[in-house]
């Protein structure tokens, strides 16, 4: 027979899989490293930002506080090497010790009238009333008015003889005397605490707000079937649930107090007879008013160690107790 059957035609097989797996795998391979450039490439300006504006500025000031730089730097460019003679002059410094109780009573108390003021506040803003949120937003104004603003603001009321405080107290017959908010240092710490409670409530309020809105409603209406309601709904539900965002406030509140110049230095000035210096009043007027700026970064940096040291601990005491 001269014709071919199909039994004997030649089968052509389909090509082979792996004949087409080298040009994938290279596709695939640049698919791949191009993802992984794209997502360094996002992270790079954020990244140089970061190195730029913080990392530089950290490192600098370390660099500083082991030298002897002051303005004579500026016009010779040397700054000789004094290793820990700065730290050992701020230590040992007579305003060290007054500056870091005071630094210690400032940040102690501003913290926990502002968080217990701003708790009470969140809880009770969780309750839906009328005009609620506009007076969310009105509380905000406290925040938002520049620090060196309230703080003129608050001198003004506080004055001894013509201050709205010391006259509305002396018409109510709380006083007889005008009390010398700014000018006794008796009093000096404690009015600058109050003024700085005040500024910090709304940052308080509003982030615990927050938190508690991520609370789900069903744990509370859970709990109230089995009789936990007010004080034991708080204990047993709302405390634990909120217990990292309290995390968050305390370390920021605490990091924000401890550099806190601002509002002392606008109101007192770490004044009257040095009773309301702190660490940061510290640092200042070693800088720009002795002119010494290494013994300044060293005041600085006592500082940045110290809340390094809370946040630390705080973080750590509290993964624990989440943890059980």
């Amino acid at each position: 027979m001269t014709g071919k059957t199909s039994a004997e035609r030649p089968v052509t097989s389909p090509p082979d899989a792996r004949s087409s797996r080298p040009g994938a795998s290279s596709s695939s391979g640049r698919r791949m490293r191009l993802a992984r450039f794209s997502k360094y490439a996002f992270v790079l300006p954020a990244g140089i930002y970061i190195v730029a504006f913080f990392g530089y500025p950290v490192v600098k000031n370390l660099t500083m506080s082991f030298q002897d730089y002051t303005t004579r730097t500026f016009f010779t460019g040397e700054a000789p090497w004094v290793g820990l003679e700065n730290y050992i002059h701020a230590v040992t410094s007579r305003l060290f010790v007054p500056a870091l109780v005071n630094t210690f009573l400032f940040t102690v108390g501003s913290i926990l009238g502002q968080f217990l003021i701003g708790m009470l506040l969140a809880l009770y803003f969780h309750r839906r009333f009328p005009l609620s949120g506009m007076l969310r937003s009105l509380l905000l104004l406290p925040w938002l008015l520049p620090i060196i603003v309230s703080s003129a603001t608050w001198r003004s009321i506080l004055d001894r003889d013509s201050g709205v405080l010391n006259n509305t107290l002396r018409r109510l017959g709380v006083i007889e005397d005008p009390i010398p908010w700014l000018s006794s240092p008796q009093v000096a710490l404690i009015a600058v605490i109050l003024v700085n409670i005040w500024i910090g409530i709304p940052f308080n309020a509003t982030i615990l707000y927050g938190g508690l809105q991520e609370i789900p409603e069903e744990l509370y209406e859970a709990a109230a079937l089995d009789g936990a309601t007010g004080a034991r709904a708080f204990w047993y539900i709302t405390w634990p649930n909120l217990r990292p965002v309290v995390g968050v406030v305390l370390v920021l509140g605490v990091v924000y107090t401890l550099k806190s110049l601002d509002v002392i230095f606008g109101l007192t000035g770490g004044g009257p007879a040095n009773a309301t210096q702190t660490i940061a009043i510290r640092s200042y007027e070693t800088s720009f008013v002795q002119f010494d700026f290494g013994g300044g970064a060293a005041y600085s940096n006592i500082l940045i160690l110290i809340s390094l040291v809370f946040a630390i601990i705080y973080l750590r005491s509290n993964r624990r107790a989440l943890d059980e």
